[in-house]
């Protein structure tokens, strides 16, 4: 069992920035930020591997930067520019198979959620 906990989230203005965590209770060979707005789908962000490997989705290049700590286990994602449309819930996600990838059922273990808000 993974236990994932976010922390950081907030209000910010557009244009702002902030900066979330999620603390894991053991390193995680793969762990991911996802977002979901309510009514719609959970939806992939970034993800970082042991290794340093990081993807991220279209939306979000240029201003997002996903990282982790040297114990890999403690995962960031500092967000800049923020545009209201990044206003969600974001969850902290983590799989341990040596696959990693914004596949939200591919998941194993979850956070609670932190809630970002970018207003105009």
């Amino acid at each position: 069992q993974v236990q994932l906990v976010e922390s950081g989230g907030g209000s910010v203005q557009d244009g702002g920035s902030l900066r979330i965590s999620c603390t894991a209770s053991k390193a995680i060979y793969c762990m991911a930020w996802f977002r979901q707005v309510p009514g719609t789908e959970r939806k992939g962000v970034a993800y970082i591997t042991t290794g340093g490997s990081t993807n991220y989705v279209d939306s979000v290049k240029g201003r997002f930067t996903i990282s982790r700590d040297n114990a890999k286990t403690t995962l960031y994602l500092q967000m800049n520019s923020l545009k209201p449309e990044d206003t969600a819930m974001y969850y902290c996600a983590a799989r341990t198979d040596s696959v990693c990838s914004l596949n939200t059922n591919s998941f194993s273990y979850w956070g609670q959620g932190t809630q970002v808000t970018v207003s105009s």
